[in-house]
């Protein structure tokens, strides 16, 4: 592997890390000496707690890196030690490097914190117009746009862009008002990525690259799980199930980028601390105003969380940052996760401390265990025991997991079966925010495609199916889908349970695409006979048309049965008949009252 160069304290830090396998500790201070001692057994101890594959972490104290290691495996089939130098996937911590370039662009005076984001991006539509014209930058970060998460709109889509995610922000129903609640968001973060790109006409990445990563040398930083895997050095996912670790797949997020795709290593983690604890300084470079990054760290929204120990305060959120006091020394910190990673990010900024913690499994506490170990340690706090208190948690879960497992079945109504034959329930379903679901069906079963996660599904009761539990990829997993009917018996929408705050997001089924092609609906244009009345089907661009003597033209729109209804009467429709040769012959006209035939005299 080519290495980047390096020189001063960083080359002789970096090369202390390559001496031993699994990363030595660096050099330390006498003055942290005590404070250091035994929290590599600690370390370790935490991993067979957790049953974590790998972990890395570096601290920063007086604008030096006083401690860094790695633990474990970054690849555990192959016996591939951490390093401090192994990238990792640092999910939700990247929202803090979104909110320092948009900081930046306040110091440049091209963005405004509490002008409306619609002064430098006309485009936007929210649900709630009043929110549309009203929501701002400051907005967009601190998680009060009134949005619940709707996180299955961009979660395993690759074929999305920034643009097209924020264009869907207008079909998402949102469970409170803007400002009134906070609540965790992806999306608008990734509005805000998008509103960096269109002030700067350069992509979100390259504003990072060029505002961050250059100037604090995170030269082998990334934004994408697909260019880690290019690295030398680089971790794999892993999970746990059934008290086993697991490798899985990366889950690609690039589109989202703003919110959480940024990968990188403790090593170059601790330049990102050094910054932020130096007041926007790194060297003799000022590359954010000190006012600027001071409101970064500012709480500015509450998160209404209760507070569950005297020694840590209720948290606010501040500009990608959570903020609230630790043991009474002000903390500002954030974690992240994404399929197979967790990270830990932390400045006690009083203190010029600042901590990062990376592991290689989804969902573990350890990161946050042994951030709250060495804070305590570092500031000569008496001892709590952080990390039995969070495996006694972890291991109720765990119980109560075993025990929701157990009793699924209870909730299904015995004795049912779906109102219709399977493949009357297959089709594509639509919604303006969430996009396409194809329902299939193969060998008497159903699945169901969404982005690029498929599954099976299981008849639960009635005609609700359910997504199982299952090997691979579980984006949908325990979800159901609730499919429902039309006037006339068709099956014509699938209502899912995908943002638990809002009712249930509703798809509607789409007619089948070939009444949508011309090649094939131009049969049946010509003329009819109803009843003694002349009736004329004519083509008009890829719709049917139809002309009756007397009255204006109406419009024919493909159905869920087959036909066409008349967009200017929904109570009326045409269904064509067709004898064995594929010849029209007839058209079933359809009212509330019955079915009249309808005599087919020449073709157009």
């Amino acid at each position: 592997m080519t290495r980047r160069p390096v020189c001063g304290l960083f080359a002789l830090l970096l090369f202390s890390s390559l001496l031993a396998p699994h990363g030595a500790a660096l050099a330390q201070t006498n003055e942290n000496d005590g404070a250091m001692a035994g929290l590599d057994a600690f370390a370790r101890q935490g991993l067979k707690d957790w049953n974590v594959p790998g972990m890395a972490m570096a601290i920063v104290r007086e604008d030096k890196i006083i401690y860094a290691e790695g633990f474990g495996f970054r690849n555990l089939e192959e016996k591939l030690p951490v390093t401090t130098n192994t990238l990792f996937a640092i999910g939700s911590t990247t929202k803090a490097v979104t909110t320092f370039v948009m900081g930046t662009l306040v110091d440049g005076g091209k963005l405004d914190w509490d002008k409306p984001v619609r002064r430098y991006l006309p485009e936007l539509r929210l649900f709630d117009a009043q929110a549309s014209e009203s929501i701002t930058p400051r907005d967009l970060v601190t998680h009060r746009s009134g949005l619940p998460r709707h996180d299955m709109v961009w979660y395993s889509n690759t074929n999305l862009t920034r643009r097209e995610i924020v264009q869907r922000l207008a079909y998402l129903e949102p469970s409170e008002s803007l400002r009134a609640k906070y609540q965790y968001n992806n999306l608008m973060y990734v509005t805000a990525g998008y509103l960096v790109e269109q002030i700067t006409d350069k992509t979100w990445e390259e504003n990072v690259r060029q505002r961050i990563l250059a100037p604090l040398e995170m030269k082998r930083s990334n934004f994408s799980v697909l260019t880690s895997q290019s690295d030398g050095d680089f971790a794999l996912p892993y999970e746990e199930k059934k008290d086993k670790i697991k490798r899985m797949a990366f889950r690609n997020i690039d589109v989202v980028g703003p919110a959480g795709s940024i990968n990188s290593s403790v090593f170059e983690m601790s330049q990102w601390l050094r910054v932020n604890l130096n007041k926007g300084k790194l060297g003799d470079r000022q590359l954010i105003k000190a006012e600027t990054l001071a409101d970064i760290h500012s709480p500015h929204m509450t998160t209404g969380a209760s507070v569950e120990r005297p020694e840590i305060s209720q948290g606010a959120y501040g500009l990608g940052w959570f903020v609230d006091s630790y043991r009474g020394h002000r903390r500002i910190s954030h974690s992240g996760g994404i399929d197979g990673f967790t990270a830990r990010v932390t400045l006690l900024p009083d203190d010029k401390l600042g901590l990062v913690v990376f592991a290689n499994i989804g969902g573990t506490a350890l990161p946050t265990v042994i951030t709250e170990h060495a804070m305590d340690r570092l500031l000569n706090l008496a001892p709590i025991d952080w990390n039995g208190e969070a495996l006694v948690k972890y291991r109720k879960r765990k119980e109560a997991d075993k025990e929701s497992e157990s009793t699924k079945e209870t909730q299904r109504k015995p004795g049912t079966k779906p109102s219709h034959a399977l493949t009357e329930y297959t089709g594509e379903y639509d919604h303006a925010g969430y996009g396409i679901i194809q329902i299939s069906e193969s060998s008497d079963r159903l699945s169901a495609t969404f982005n690029t996660t498929t599954t099976p599904l299981e008849h639960w009761h009635y005609d609700i199916f359910n997504a199982p539990e299952r090997d691979g990829d579980e984006a949908l997993a325990n979800t159901r889908f609730n499919f429902q009917t039309d006037l006339e018996g068709n099956i014509s929408t699938v209502a899912i349970q995908l943002a638990p705050q809002v009712k249930e997001i509703l798809f509607t089924k789409k007619p089948d695409s070939t009444l949508f092609d011309t090649n094939y609906i131009v049969r049946f244009t010509g003329k009819y006979d109803l009843s003694g009345h002349k009736l004329t089907i004519g083509l008009k661009g890829d719709r049917l048309t139809l002309d009756v003597p007397g009255e204006p033209q109406y419009q024919l729109v493909p159905n869920l049965d087959g036909g066409f209804t008349l967009k200017e009467s929904k109570q009326l429709s045409l269904k064509f008949v067709t004898d064995k040769s594929g010849k029209v012959t007839s058209a079933l006209f359809k009212r509330p009252n019955g079915v009249v035939t309808v005599t087919r005299l020449t073709s157009d």
